[in-house]
């Protein structure tokens, strides 16, 4: 028994000291392979596995893989038209009439107008009917419907336009897409539209959104009805206006869809796309990890560090016809997913569930990119430019205190891994500035909550050290009917961003939080170039109309064609 006993120490010990001579070699081994480039890996099966990136993507990204990240063709089956049909020749399912204050009496309700009274004649006294069950008073924004009692049209109805002085791009716009929406509901194939007039493809453009509903996450979709619109009684080309629309669509297609579907790679798809559309102006070029790495992006990589979705920095450049082309760039914020990193966002209010729409930026970059490829103005190139990525928690992920260094050699102290959009944007802004050559700039990005502290939820903040560039951003907004209000920003509060040992820190105090970050991308831009800073967190998403807004693809294409020749 003893001599069996020492049989078993013996091959104990024998077995102790193979399996320590086995975990000195693996610790050796992985001791000599990085995982990522930056820190060394834990396991020898980390070693063998990590390529720059961890085995396969993870789950919830393939899940997405059965839904496209925008509709292919989101207009297909409706077709808008402005041909000079006459009102009363008007053989359709639906009309409606825009109306200002003045066509309605402000006490009595009365009809106040020779052709609004002529159109409720027509209806049998539908619209009058409508009007004052409803105490319509043409204000913008509201509207009434109604069956019609007599006449060809089944279904009548008006939409309020404002003062008549007062008319405006975005009153005209919601004119044609509640008329739309309403015919849409209403199951009918055909809609008439009086009062486009001077605004026909605002109306235009209305109408095919209004007519266009997301439905790629529904497992039985509705049909689509409306075949056709006509703008009555004016006559003229509304292709800017589909082209508008198709831009603003797909923004809105990829700010509503989730993070399983719109990832970074599906975000550079998505640019290839608009490429391959439009080969006679537009050019794509994806930089991948390994490019970044070697362009010296550490302020964007170290964000996207603890996803195993790779990060993909788009380049999709639109050149106009004629020479000395003037250049110039729209930079979005791409992050497809924001968690916070490890400040992360917890707790009631965080919003954590609505992150998709973090992209807000790059998706109103790719609207715009999609519209001006569909418009053609001449005499100017414009670079459209995303960092995109995910900001995940892992082991391999940004931790609060780490220092970055962006493309332009600053150095940053990360002390919140929250605010990471404008570390992305950080070496966008110098790639636009230094490589494009771009000599006016502007980005767009859902960047802080605090520009909705302060303008709400439908406003979104500019900010630019320069009143050049301000009013002409300010100037393409008013052309968008996209509203916004200029904010300050005193060289005097960049006190509060510097750091004891980098550079500058990524926040500042709570006080003034998009202010300090608009300062914070100023670092990024050389002084010559015309910048500006669109913080759009607010209308980039409402819950009343439905979730994603578009916001911002009309804007950045109207800034872009005002540089036109």
């Amino acid at each position: 028994r003893r001599d069996t006993a020492m049989r078993s120490v013996a091959r104990a010990l024998k077995c102790a000291r193979a399996t320590r001579g086995a975990t000195t070699a693996t610790i050796a081994t992985t001791a000599r392979a990085p995982v990522d480039g930056r820190r060394r890996g834990t396991t020898r099966r980390a070693g063998r596995v990590d390529a720059g990136r961890r085995r396969g993507t993870r789950a919830m990204a393939v899940s997405g893989r059965a839904h496209a990240p925008a509709n292919a063709d989101p207009m297909a089956g409706v077709d808008v038209a402005a041909n000079g049909t006459a009102w009363r020749d008007a053989a359709v399912d639906m009309v409606v009439w825009a109306v200002r204050e003045e066509d309605v009496g402000a006490e009595t309700g009365a009809l106040e107008c020779d052709a609004l009274q002529a159109f409720d004649a027509a209806s049998g006294g539908a619209v009058r009917a409508m009007i004052e069950e409803g105490e319509f008073k043409g204000k913008v924004g509201t509207s009434a419907f109604s069956r019609a009692i007599a006449g060809t049209a089944k279904h009548v109805g008006v939409v309020g336009v404002g003062k008549r002085e007062e008319a405006t791009t975005s009153a005209m716009l919601t004119l044609g897409s509640a008329a739309a929406a309403q015919a849409q509901k209403s199951k009918c194939k055909t809609l008439g539209i009086k009062g486009a007039d001077g605004f026909e493809n605002a109306v235009a453009a209305g109408a095919y959104l209004g007519a266009t509903e997301d439905q790629r996450f529904k497992s039985k979709p509705q049909a689509k009805t409306l075949e056709s619109v006509s703008l009555l009684d004016v006559s003229a080309d509304v292709s800017e206006g589909k082209a508008r629309a198709v831009g603003v669509q797909l923004t809105k297609d990829l700010v509503a869809a989730p993070p399983n579907v719109v990832t970074p790679t599906a975000m550079a798809e998505v640019a290839k796309s608009i490429a391959a559309a439009h080969p006679d102006c537009m050019s794509v070029k994806i930089l991948e990890k390994a490019d970044c790495e070697k362009l010296g992006m550490g302020s964007f990589l170290g964000v996207s560090e603890a996803s195993d979705e790779p990060p993909k920095f788009i380049h999709l450049t639109y050149k106009g016809a004629g020479s000395d082309l003037k250049k110039v760039a729209v930079v979005g914020k791409g992050l497809t997913f924001d968690s916070g990193g490890y400040n992360l966002k917890a707790g009631a209010g965080s919003m954590i569930e609505m992150m998709k729409f973090d992209m807000g930026g790059s998706g109103a970059t790719l609207g715009a990119a999609k519209i001006i490829a569909q418009t053609k103005p001449a005499g100017v190139e414009c670079h459209f430019i995303i960092a995109s990525c995910e900001n995940m928690i892992g082991s391999r992920g940004l931790r609060p205190g780490d220092i970055l260094t962006a493309s332009n050699g600053k150095t940053i102290e990360v002390n919140n891994t929250d605010a990471e959009g404008r570390l992305t944007l950080a070496d966008a802004l110098v790639y636009a500035d230094k490589t494009c050559g771009a000599t006016a700039i502007v980005d767009c990005a859902t960047l802080t909550g605090a520009i909705i502290v302060a303008l709400g939820n439908d406003i979104a903040g500019l900010f630019s050290p320069k009143d050049a560039a301000a009013k002409r951003v300010e100037d393409a907004a008013k052309a968008a009917g996209e509203d916004l209000w200029r904010m300050p920003m005193p060289d005097s509060m960049w006190s509060i961003m510097k750091s004891e040992i980098a550079d500058m820190k990524n926040t500042g105090s709570r006080g003034g939080g998009s202010i300090t970050a608009a300062l914070f991308l100023k670092q990024f831009v050389d002084e010559s170039v015309e910048w500006s800073h669109v913080d759009l967190a607010g209308p980039v998403w409402d819950d009343k109309k439905g979730g994603a807004t578009g916001y911002g693809a009309a804007l950045f294409a109207a800034w872009v064609s005002s540089f036109k020749k």
